[in-house]
């Protein structure tokens, strides 16, 4: 394995706009490489190169970067960032240098995976093929891909997540392009890093919203919080999916393609009503000014103008709404199942983590330093 040097990709905020960071030692070949990507720039007080979340094109930073450096970009596709935010992916068209067998590229069309999580299949995947480069791909042993693995980990010091990511590229080749058994090799997974998310009082979302002026703006914000969306979810919404009649909202083709309900507030509805009347929404619920659907970086900005309005020191996303949401339902009494439903998480251990932030328990217990005479 070529010792090159590893280039961390990651979704951030600067200068209050969404953008996507590229971390690495000082290196002057890497530094002409990303002088190379249009729109790179150099974050002086994060001291990281960046480029904009709208620009960035994950085709072209591999195809600039890979000759010269591992990248990392395990982040992009996280489920979640360090308070769960689910992140809108970038849709790009990945051209590897390494060619990818056409089955596999056309089972994953077949089976219909997001683009996002395609892109990362196919750059993992073909670091996959150049490191067995003039490789039978069908001859590789299950001892080699685990020392292939071993290596990363290792030497690469690659991330949880990156090992789980690389795996699952492999796998999906010997697994579903050639139909072998699941056991025709078990690499080790790692354990799960369990990272408690962010989670906002009442009176902390109360203080967004009266510091969210704008109509559109606050029933964006107030339909994510109130109904417990992903942003993916919420500019999907379109006017139909709203009924007054049974007070729900209904959720077309979520994270797994699945459709559910949700929770319509009264005072949701209210504010709907009055935006309607001003805005007139056509096929989507909230439309961008010149029509078509609501950008989700347009949400993440507006919510960070409210939050610095409102004093708020937490790191908060718009994914914090709903882990909000979630939390604010459980300290209230509903039963866990009933919030797993509301979520759409298909596993009720994923609903869990809000017991571990909820005050329903621990707001009963005495501190002993208060009990003191």
């Amino acid at each position: 394995m070529t010792d090159k040097p590893e280039i961390k990709l990651k979704r951030e905020i600067h200068h209050k706009s969404p953008v996507v960071s590229l971390v690495f030692g000082y290196d002057q070949e890497l530094i002409n490489r990303v002088k190379m990507i249009e729109g790179a720039a150099w974050g002086n007080s994060r001291r990281f190169w960046y480029l904009a979340a709208e620009q960035f094109r994950l085709s072209e930073v591999f195809n600039t970067l890979s000759p010269v450096a591992w990248l990392d970009y395990s982040a992009l596709n996280e489920k979640n960032t360090e308070d769960g935010q689910q992140i809108t992916k970038q849709k790009s068209s990945l051209k590897p240098k390494i060619p990818i067998p056409p089955a596999y590229i056309n089972l994953l069309d077949q089976k219909r995976y997001a683009e996002n999580t395609k892109e990362i299949y196919l750059c993992y995947f073909s670091d996959f093929i150049q490191h067995f480069l003039n490789r039978d791909l069908d001859s590789i042993l299950k001892e080699e891909i685990d020392d292939y693995i071993l290596e990363l980990i290792r030497r690469k010091k690659i991330s949880a997540s990156q090992q789980n990511q690389r795996i699952n590229a492999i796998k999906f080749y010997y697994e579903k392009v050639l139909g072998r058994q699941k056991e025709y090799y078990n690499i080790e997974r790692p354990r799960a890093e369990r990272r408690l998310p962010v989670v906002l009082s009442k009176s902390e979302i109360e203080k967004i919203f009266d510091h969210t002026q704008n109509l559109k703006h606050k029933a964006i914000l107030t339909t994510i919080y109130s109904a417990g969306l992903r942003r993916s979810e919420l500019i999907n919404l379109r006017p139909e999916d709203v009924d007054p009649e049974r007070m729900l909202i209904k959720i077309c083709g979520a994270k797994g393609k699945k459709d559910r309900y949700t929770l319509l507030s009264r005072k949701l509805l209210e504010l709907l009503r009055y935006y309607y009347r001003k805005y007139k929404p056509g096929e989507w619920l909230f439309e961008g000014q010149t029509g078509g659907k609501y950008s989700a970086e347009s949400i993440a900005k507006i919510l960070h103008r409210a939050v610095n309005k409102s004093g708020i020191k937490k790191y908060v996303t718009p994914h914090t709404l709903r882990h909000s949401f979630a939390t604010h339902l459980l300290e209230q009494g509903v039963d866990l199942r009933y919030i797993q439903e509301l979520l759409g998480h298909e596993s009720s251990k994923t609903t869990e983590i809000y017991t571990h932030v909820s005050t329903k328990e621990l707001g009963r217990i005495i501190n002993p330093l208060d009990d003191f005479g």
